[in-house]
């Protein structure tokens, strides 16, 4: 039945008899309620955040079991950690050998992907062709929602300008119980007839993957996506995904639609931030899908064939990049993704607190998804093949660990330079200018209006990038203290005037 706004209310037609569930999930509790009401909403709570512990623990950063370490190296622990004590020096002087390193091969690699990006035969997907309304499928659509209750009515306005026959339509809006005031928000928004209103229970963790493992249990399409509450999706994005799949394959799973700023003009820190998804999105997914390798998804935007996203048991619910870490699973599956062309217009942060909340989250998530990687490299190199396998070392562990290195880098050459007390590292300041040059360079280059800010922030990237380093060590310190902890990004700030 019909409720406020459009939504209706939404009973599961399926029951836990058709559902059969593993014994390993009986025995965490779910076995011991006293309704089939109560087992079913308690089974898919409980499917919500174990689906991938349970068939594929060695996928989940459920637990924080990491690298498997030989008896050999183990055994250097202490005589290295002496070593530590006696020459602090030379192991500082090692440590910042490795950040250079790392630093210096993610120069590269971007510099290389930049090349790939630009060549004269690199050609953008292109837009989609008219399709009859007969061949579109169901579509869903979900929407995580947590206290966004000021951005739920251009949300509403946005998802009743996508272009998909509303009969097949299944947009479904999820929300954590204890947030009625969302649940307010929503139900008097006018959002397209059949949109549906889910609301979680509590449980562990509260995170974006769980509240989407949750809607995918009821997901009715063929096809899905995932929108934030600030997005603003072009209206031709579902049917030019819908194309995409069609003409890609049986092996291509995702495609990600690039994300913009329409806030870029608001503050500093929003110009960069949107300057950075312009170079991600505008030219190294792009560059990575040409040459077929993983890909490490937006946390929006980004669609699915819902027969895979199954197969692959969701998302895992307790990584803080749900996003990163199913791009990673996906190519160990042997599945590829790929990128088209009309965007969504989301909000950047515009102070430093927000911004460097969600970066540290973003590193942290790429920390976890590299350990899980690495709880068995020979066998995550087999499944996705040693290109993929290396190119995801620089992408996740090789932009945590440059992160780390800017801020020190940069404090040491200022100090150098202004006070005289010490001499400029050469093999540091190279890196700096190669850096500096080709994400320049990548800046400018990028598709979209050359304005006088993109100018600004290309002349302001040695004050930013030391930002990198504050994010990571926040990011190390929720890794080791609260490595589940979401640091939630605020919306709804900025209204879109677009």
């Amino acid at each position: 039945m019909a409720g406020p706004g459009g939504i209706r209310d939404f009973t599961p037609e399926w029951t836990v008899e058709t559902q059969d569930a593993p014994d390993d999930w009986a025995r965490t509790g779910a076995a011991s309620t006293v309704s089939a009401d109560d087992i079913l909403f308690d089974y898919c709570a409980l499917r919500a955040s174990l689906s991938l512990e349970f068939a594929e623990p060695h996928l989940s950063a459920c637990t924080r079991t990491g690298l498997r370490i030989s008896p050999a190296i183990a055994g250097l622990a202490g005589p290295l950690l002496a070593f530590g004590l006696f020459a602090p020096d030379l192991v500082l002087a090692a440590g910042l050998a490795a950040g250079f390193a790392a630093f210096a091969v993610l120069v590269a690699w971007r510099t290389w992907l930049l090349a790939v990006a630009t060549t004269p035969g690199f050609r953008r997907p292109p837009h989609i062709r008219e399709l009859p309304e007969t061949e579109l499928p169901i579509y869903t659509v979900l929407v995580p929602l947590y206290h966004e209750a000021s951005a739920v009515p251009g949300l509403a306005r946005a998802m009743a300008r996508l272009d998909w026959p509303a009969d097949r339509l299944d947009i479904i809006l999820l929300m954590e119980e204890a947030d009625t005031c969302t649940q307010f928000a929503a139900a008097c928004a006018r959002w397209p007839a059949g949109t549906r209103q889910l609301v979680l229970p509590p449980g562990a963790p509260q995170t974006k993957p769980r509240a989407l493992n949750y809607g995918l249990q009821h997901a009715r399409g063929t096809l899905a996506c995932i929108y934030d509450a600030e997005d603003r999706p072009h209206p031709s994005q579902l049917k030019a995904a819908f194309a995409a799949f069609a003409r890609g394959g049986e092996d291509l799973a995702c495609v990600q639609a690039p994300l913009a700023a329409y806030n870029h003009r608001e503050s500093w820190l929003a110009t960069h931030w949107a300057m950075e998804y312009a170079v991600q999105f505008g030219l190294l997914l792009p560059a990575l899908s040409r040459m077929r390798l993983p890909i490490l998804l937006g946390g929006t935007s980004n669609h699915f064939r819902m027969a895979v996203l199954r197969r692959m048991n969701g998302w895992d619910a307790w990584n803080v990049t749900e996003d990163a870490d199913l791009g990673v699973r996906l190519a160990r599956r042997g599945y590829r993704s790929a990128v088209i062309t009309p965007p969504t217009l989301e909000e950047a942060p515009e102070s430093l607190g927000i911004w460097v909340a969600q970066r540290s989250r973003w590193l942290k998530g790429f920390w976890q998804s590299w350990v899980v990687m690495m709880r068995a490299p020979r066998q995550a190199a087999a499944e996705m093949g040693w290109p993929g396998f290396l190119a995801l070392q620089v992408m996740l562990a090789g932009t945590f660990l440059a992160a780390l290195v800017h801020g020190p880098l940069m404090i040491g050459l200022c100090v150098g330079l202004l006070a005289g007390w010490i001499a400029p590292d050469g093999v540091g300041l190279l890196l700096l200018v190669l850096g500096y040059l080709s994400n320049a360079v990548a800046m400018l280059v990028t598709p979209g209006p050359k304005h006088m800010r993109r100018w600004q922030a290309v002349a302001t990237l040695p004050l930013y990038w030391p930002l990198q380093t504050l994010a990571a060590v926040r990011a190390l310190y929720g890794w080791l203290c609260a490595p589940h902890f979401w640091a939630k990004t605020p919306h709804g700030l900025t209204a879109h005037r677009g």
